[in-house]
């Protein structure tokens, strides 16, 4: 595989990596339509999970059956495909070598009655991940839970593991339940907070939600006002973002977040190519959508996040 001159700079960022690592974080990189770029669009589904098979597929029937997103992925030309378990291993034969996966090796579900105390539960292994020729295995964390240290040891020791047999880690960093409020989960000073630690606990690749500009935290807002920190404008924002992802140092994607309209997720697009993201990891805005359309949609994100649209 020969790599762009953009990918070798990346991974150059990726100082005390094993080499196995670095070529997963390639393998990712120089997949589908955007490969060599720098930008990535990985399609997560999850949300079975989460939040039931009906609230997930029932609105595009075919989307139960795990074989469709793998092939929606691949069709569309993404970087990678991430998955629990179950998803994976069910298109592990059919699809493999067709596109890099990430193995989520932890998942909550709306049965939960966790508030403050959010977390999940870990069901998945590396081993796995090894056994089903993944690129890399996937983990969320909630900064700000009053479980958050518990998961912040399980990511260390599972994140050892993994890199140690030269897969690359993907962070979920949602900030959750302690005191957060519902606003603040997303507050600019809050997510930037969020990306930070995910690097500091050594992520590879970071996954964040778009931020606001609500700043939640008292102590953080004082600096943010007297430094007068950009965060009007939703590229000032995510470019804030990747400064508090090593400086940009770091390979950051933003979630798509909850269903939306077509031009709200292409506009959220382009202010994170405006703002120097890597790109986008989007999941029910694509596989709710019928096929046809779906395509359609990522075609437009690639085309944004190659330049040109």
């Amino acid at each position: 595989m020969k790599l762009s001159r953009r990918v070798r700079e990346i991974l150059d960022w990726y100082e005390g990596e094993a080499p196995g690592t670095k070529a997963n974080l390639a393998r990712m990189l120089m997949a589908g339509r955007l490969g060599g770029t720098g930008r990535m669009v990985i399609l997560p589904v999850d949300q079975g999970f989460e939040h039931g098979p009906a609230r997930s597929f029932a609105v595009n029937p075919p989307a139960y059956d795990p074989h469709y997103h793998y092939q929606l992925a691949i069709d569309a030309g993404l970087n990678a495909y991430a998955a629990p378990l179950g998803m994976i291993a069910a298109g592990a034969d059919t699809f493999a070598g067709s596109i890099p996966t990430i193995l989520k090796l932890n998942s909550a579900n709306s049965l939960s009655r966790q508030k403050e105390t959010a977390d999940q539960a870990v069901t998945g292994s590396v081993c796995d991940a090894l056994r089903l020729g993944c690129a890399a295995v996937g983990f969320t964390i909630y900064p700000g839970s009053d479980s958050m240290y518990a998961q912040y040891e399980e990511l260390r020791e599972l994140a050892c593991e993994a890199k140690s047999k030269g897969l690359a880690v993907v962070v979920w960093s949602y900030p959750r339940g302690g005191e957060i409020t519902k606003e603040g989960e997303l507050a600019v000073d809050i997510i930037g907070y969020a990306a930070h630690m995910a690097a500091l606990l050594g992520a590879n690749i970071i996954k964040v939600k778009l931020p606001t500009a609500h700043l939640e935290n008292k102590d953080a807002k004082k600096v943010y006002e007297e430094k007068k920190i950009p965060i009007a404008t939703l590229p000032e924002r995510v470019k804030h973002i990747m400064q508090c992802g090593f400086n940009g140092r770091r390979i950051t994607v933003f979630s798509g977040g909850a269903a939306k309209g077509e031009d709200s997720i292409l506009e959220d697009a382009r202010a994170i190519h405006a703002g120097g993201g890597n790109g986008s990891i989007i999941g029910r805005n694509c596989f709710q959508r019928p096929r046809e359309d779906a395509l359609k949609l990522l075609d437009q994100l690639v085309e944004i996040y190659k330049g040109k649209a």
